[in-house]
């Protein structure tokens, strides 16, 4: 008999082959001769068979065959969510909105406010000279260049909110 034939790191498998009946027919000989003959793999033949007849002994909880259908019938009994333009207060919407159109054209006002009306120029038909109009006194400030940005995505956001909106009842009149 070759006992080097499997060697230790091989024992748990075969064991589990000859166990399970998938083993080749020249091992199925081999290994009953090792557990026969050897300490080592009768122990462990034995630890594998207990643990195999514990996994066949325990029955495992099936499911009824209605079990989809009653979760659903559950589901079905609970209140669903409302869709969020249900919930959505829209004169907040608007509040904002109308905020930041008024804080918009406040920037407006105030920029058209620190023009020197009083200048002249003699070739301009305009009365404001705007190559003389010192803007880097506004778009310097790196705050205020993110301030502005996030007014203007947000302004095409609620004038992309009102023309969709229009557009939708267009189509459902």
């Amino acid at each position: 008999m070759d006992n080097a034939h499997f060697s230790e790191e091989q024992m748990e498998p075969r064991l589990w082959e000859y166990i399970d009946g998938t083993s080749v027919t020249e091992d199925i000989s081999i290994v009953q001769k090792l557990i026969e003959e050897n300490q080592q793999w009768r122990e462990k033949y034995n630890e594998l068979l207990e643990v195999h007849q514990l996994i066949n002994s325990t029955d495992l909880e099936e499911p009824s065959m209605r079990f989809s259908k009653n979760v659903m019938e559950e589901i079905s009994r609970l209140q669903i969510t409302p869709a969020a333009s249900s919930y959505i207060n829209h004169r907040i919407i608007w509040g904002i909105g109308i905020f930041f159109i008024v804080l918009i054209v406040g920037f407006l006002i105030y920029g058209i406010g620190q023009i020197d009306w009083n200048a002249s120029s003699g070739s301009s038909s305009l009365p404001v000279d705007f190559s003389k109009v010192d803007y880097s006194a506004f778009f310097n400030n790196t705050y205020i260049n993110i301030f502005m940005m996030i007014n203007v995505v947000l302004g095409l956001m609620l004038l992309d909110k009102v023309l969709s909106n229009k557009r939708e009842k267009n189509y459902t009149h």
